[in-house]
């Protein structure tokens, strides 16, 4: 299993949008991968982010390369995990 993929859930360490969860939708090289809130459910902005102010989790949902923030909101929908996404979550500590 690799944790940087595209769909894997993540939560932001660092920068305003910390603490808040994204999906993986593209993977640039070994340090860079494009993530997405979506913002009108979590408020993270689609932006390239460094792999290493993202902590990935368990989670992961079947999306393609790029997919939009409305394919991301119907994929959420339909695997119940809406709600869990607009949690704010506390990062683990050691992991920065």
């Amino acid at each position: 299993m690799s944790a940087i993929e595209i769909g894997r859930i993540c939560v932001k360490l660092v920068g305003r949008e910390a603490a808040r969860k994204c999906v993986i939708v593209d993977v640039s090289d070994k340090s860079f991968v494009t993530i997405t809130g979506p913002k009108s459910l979590t408020g993270v902005k689609r932006r390239r982010v460094n792999i290493g102010h993202i902590e990935p989790t368990q989670e992961k949902l079947d999306i393609k390369r790029g997919a939009s923030d409305d394919e991301i909101t119907a994929v959420l929908k339909s695997n119940g995990k809406i709600d869990d996404m607009k949690l704010i979550v506390k990062p683990q500590i050691g992991s920065l």
